[in-house]
């Protein structure tokens, strides 16, 4: 008996242990650990337009229209949408199956308070500058919403599925006050926040009650690891199941090992430098010698192996507002003779200041020291400063940029206004550029309505920019991405990860 017994127990504790491996199995293959290049500003999604938070902000919460993957506009909280043909109001028909975690209904009423009610009562949030001219939102029914402008606002569309526009929830906002909604912020969007460190780690769970498709992902827990050579050990050590923007080599050589695969793809992102009109650039000879002196093409092939399309102007090809013939020439003897113009050369260097983040997108400080390098042969000499991420929007919004900083621009849209409108126009606290002479005719074009005029004002705005060294665009940015081979994604082209997009094969 005694054997049988021993016999009889080895099984039980053999199927148990099996049990346990497949559970633990299944459990791996129902959540994902991401390494995450950078913290988010802010649980309230409507505070701050931060292109690296849009990924985690549309995997808690949701907003009224979406993008396809490629970016086409679709339908999303509102069913249907319609622009006025003057462009002084938008008509949305939303669904009336939607609830937020905490188990309120989402109504038209959630979406006046969210995009009227608290820009109106003084909210700093900086969705207040996009739909700075609302004059009310009617709620005609639960269902129904209708947006008044003071201005035309032929963008209205594209915004309502871009940068801060997200509906939340005005009943639970009100009871809590903002302080606690960021503390415990509830959306309703296909995960809920369960856990977050400042600086460290955010941990999502799925949302079953979600409206919309169920994620095949469980659990997301994203960890936020700023430098990027820490991200590239992270994902080769398996700490993390899929990390973002690792220098190209790296995503070279991850994609070679086994276990693991990786992407370079271009997207709706443009490497340029965030210029000033005044200080050491108030002279545009020096803007512009500094411009001839970029050899796009090798930064691109030495940073990028040539994935990183150069440009000449701040568009990606295939948006409207690229210019396929026109080509702002690498030329160092015209740069030569700009700065000899104004009494400047190699002995006699223009000075000037120049900010870089390092780690932000791959290989964009070697890519800032390389353009010092670039500038010192034909005689400009910047002084390089490293900034961090947020420290970029500290000091774009109190116009306190050096004279040239490197920046990677996001526009999920493709549309022109969001690229030279928003970088361009003096009003607007995201751009550097406060020059009247081009800010002027910015301004007027966003209240233009028919496309086809609009796309052309823009092409001209983009040439005439460049050619007077208020733009200087170098490539169109590429997102690496790295990641277990078992663990597919879906690729926007805007360089969305997604977590609800997410699956092991």
């Amino acid at each position: 008996m005694t054997s049988i017994t021993h016999r009889l127990a080895a099984i039980v504790a053999a199927v148990a242990a099996a049990l346990a491996g497949a559970e633990a199995a299944a459990q791996a293959k129902d959540s994902v650990v991401i390494g995450w290049q950078s913290d988010i500003p802010s649980w309230d999604p409507t505070q701050r337009t931060s292109p690296d938070s849009q990924s985690i902000y549309k995997a808690v919460f949701d907003q009224p229209l979406d993008q396809a993957i490629d970016l086409s506009l679709k339908g999303h909280l509102a069913k249907s949408w319609k622009l006025a043909p003057d462009g002084l109001s938008v008509e949305l028909e939303f669904r009336d199956d939607v609830v937020f975690h905490n188990g309120d209904k989402l109504t038209s009423e959630d979406f006046r308070y969210t995009f009227f009610e608290r820009p109106k009562r003084g909210d700093k949030v900086d969705l207040a500058n996009f739909w700075r001219n609302v004059t009310d939102i009617e709620t005609p029914s639960p269902t129904r919403a209708v947006i008044k402008l003071s201005k035309p606002m032929p963008t209205a569309p594209q915004w309502l599925a871009f940068f801060c526009s997200y509906v939340l929830p005005k009943r639970y906002m009100e009871s809590v006050g903002l302080d606690a909604f960021r503390d415990k912020p509830v959306g309703s969007g296909p995960y809920k926040v369960v856990d977050y460190q400042l600086g460290s780690r955010m941990v999502l769970e799925r949302n079953d009650a979600y409206w919309g498709p169920k994620p095949a992902i469980r659990q997301v827990t994203i960890q936020v690891i700023k430098e990027a050579s820490s991200r590239v050990s992270a994902i080769q050590a398996g700490q993390v199941d899929l990390t973002v923007n690792v220098p190209v080599r790296e995503a070279e050589r991850l994609g070679k090992e086994k276990g693991l695969a990786a992407q370079l793809r271009p997207i709706t992102r443009v490497v340029l430098l965030q210029i000033r009109n005044d200080l050491g650039f108030a002279d545009p000879n020096i803007r512009l010698a500094l411009h001839h002196a970029i050899d796009k093409d090798a930064i691109s092939r030495a940073f990028y192996n040539g994935a990183a399309v150069p440009l000449s102007v701040v568009a990606t090809p295939g948006s409207p507002g690229h210019l396929q013939d026109f080509k702002f020439p690498h030329d160092p003897a015209k740069a030569s003779a700009y700065l000899a113009k104004s009494g400047f050369g190699p002995d006699k260097p223009a000075k000037i200041k120049f900010a870089s983040t390092n780690g932000h997108f791959p290989s964009d400080f070697e890519i800032a020291r390389a353009l010092v390098a670039m500038w010192k042969k034909v005689g400009i000499e910047a002084e390089l400063e490293t900034i961090e991420y947020a420290k970029y929007f500290e000091l774009n919004r109190g116009h306190k940029l050096p004279e040239a900083t490197l920046y990677s621009w996001d526009n999920a849209s493709g549309d022109p206004e969001i690229f030279s409108g928003y970088l361009l126009n003096p009003n607007m606290p995201f751009s550097a550029w406060k020059g009247p002479e081009i800010g002027e005719k910015v301004v007027k074009l966003f209240g233009v309505v028919d496309y086809n005029e609009r796309i052309a004002g823009y092409r001209a705005i983009n040439r005439e920019a460049v050619e007077t060294g208020a733009s200087v665009p170098l490539l169109q940015s590429v997102i690496t991405v790295a990641h277990k081979d078992g663990l597919t994604y879906a690729p926007y082209g805007n360089g969305w990860i997604l977590p609800q997009s997410m699956a092991w094969k």
